[in-house]
């Protein structure tokens, strides 16, 4: 096969700032979201020939689940804001070049992180940016720059991950590993499946029956109530958010989702603790108690997420008990493919991931963890508008234990209406499933030209 190598740099970057309000709030750990801020970046490259493309990129900069912090809202999304807008200069001023795949790695290696020391040493302590939200503000630009380069080359971004496009095989990106020579992202990435199960997300403030109802739930023609989300769109699999700290609450919460799902004939199960355990026996006494009292709900639960700190190296707890009764898959705490080979070193047997932490990122834990025998998952960061495509297409390609997360639909539905006019399948589920199949030919296949959307 002839090589079809371009190396590209960054020629210019626009960002844009998208305000959305939800219809519910959406609970992570003890934080609660009302509203969320997306950055939209649009990227132009220009390859040696002197060839320019254009690519775009999006994320929502979740400050609940990035920085969960008691310090004011509105002031930590400000600060993300600004170290976003931050990146976007640094970025066009560190005048990289390559693949999208060397670009987005050396900015990481390197670059990122200098960036956020220099802004962490004028922010107060109480302000200073975690590494996991300054990957999430880094994202929508490594995003766009994937989806420059298959517009250039006129393919889907996805056929541009071969060792004909990439300068360097896997071995240089993880420390010279002799199990990576001459391997590429490709030899990692599945045959895509266009139609995937969804997952549905119970959130811990959402109502499960009437008697749950406060009165002040939204009257806009969608679903509050779980069953009716469940009859609507087919559901077939629900992630259920936890406390992780009420033990009494997270096993009753189990107990009356899995009885809904007996009721509705629900498959799957899964167990998000969000990262406020910090004993695996909480766990497993809650996962114990219901294999015992409850066989059918344990038997749903397909796999347990992140019941652990964000921080694993801080926070190196053998987890291996957890794992030996359900798959235990890290989250939060997979920032890149190192903290993974920790985890699996610590017993957890999963990885779930998120363009969030960018597509570079996503890709070499991807390769890292299947290499090593772990089981990989796509989870949300309720992704609306463009972000949902390269979202769904890192699940169409990593061959997931089941199907792919996707709830912006359930807290922000409106908010992708031009995106939906396009791609209809993409942002409403139907039949439990999402469908990719409107998706164009080259880049993230966005069919950018064809949504009907303002920008501010």
């Amino acid at each position: 096969m002839t090589s079809i190598r371009h190396t590209i740099s960054i020629e210019q970057i626009e960002l844009f700032l998208i305000p959305i309000q939800m219809r519910m709030p959406l609970k992570f750990g003890d934080q609660v979201l009302n509203s969320v801020t997306c950055a939209r970046v649009k990227v132009t490259v220009v390859d040696e020939a002197g060839r320019s493309a254009v690519g775009y990129g999006e994320t929502p900069l979740s400050v609940g689940w990035v920085w969960p912090s008691s310090v004011d809202y509105e002031m930590r999304e400000q600060t993300l804001i600004e170290f976003t807008q931050r990146v976007a200069d640094d970025l066009l001023a560190c005048s990289l070049s390559g693949h999208p795949m060397e670009i987005g790695f050396d900015y990481l290696t390197s670059g990122l992180g200098q960036l956020r020391s220099r802004f962490n040493e004028m922010q107060a302590p109480e302000f200073a940016v975690p590494h996991l939200a300054s990957l999430v503000c880094f994202s929508p630009f490594d995003i766009a720059v994937h989806d420059a380069y298959g517009n250039l080359l006129e393919r889907p971004t996805y056929q541009c991950y071969d060792a004909d496009c990439l300068n360097r095989d896997l071995a240089d990106f993880f420390e010279g590993d002799a199990n990576f020579l001459g391997r590429s992202p490709a030899d990692y990435l599945d045959e895509p499946k266009w139609k995937l199960p969804v997952w549905h997300l119970v959130g811990g403030l959402d109502p499960l029956e009437t008697g749950d109802l406060t009165g002040d739930e939204p009257d806009d023609g969608y679903p509050v109530l779980l069953r009716d989300w469940i009859q609507r769109d087919g559901l077939d699999c629900l992630k259920v958010k936890l406390r992780g700290n009420d033990d009494d609450w997270d096993f009753n919460r189990l107990r009356a989702i899995g009885d809904i799902c007996c009721q509705e004939n629900v498959t799957w199960l899964t167990a998000d603790f969000n990262c406020t355990v910090t004993n695996p026996d909480y766990v497993n006494q809650i996962l114990d108690r219901l294999r015992d009292e409850h066989a059918v709900t344990y038997q749903k639960i397909l796999y347990v997420e992140q019941p652990f700190p964000h921080d694993l190296e801080a926070n190196q707890i053998d987890v291996s008990s957890v794992s030996a009764r359900k798959p235990l898959f890290m989250d939060e705490s997979a920032h890149d493919w190192q903290l993974v080979r920790l985890g699996k070193q610590l017993g957890w047997s999963g990885v779930a991931l998120k363009t969030c932490k960018t597509q570079t990122g996503a890709l070499l834990s991807l390769c890292w963890a299947k290499a090593n025998g772990m089981t990989l998952m796509v989870q949300d960061l309720t992704n609306p508008m463009l972000a949902q495509i390269p979202h769904f297409l890192l699940a169409a390609h990593a061959g997931t234990i089941m199907g792919i997360e996707s709830n912006a639909m359930q807290f922000y539905p409106e908010a992708s209406a031009p995106e939906r006019e396009v791609h209809q399948g993409l942002y409403r589920r139907e039949g439990g499933v999402l469908d990719g199949t409107t998706l164009g030919t080259t880049g993230f296949g966005y069919r950018i030209d064809e949504i009907n959307r303002e920008l501010p």
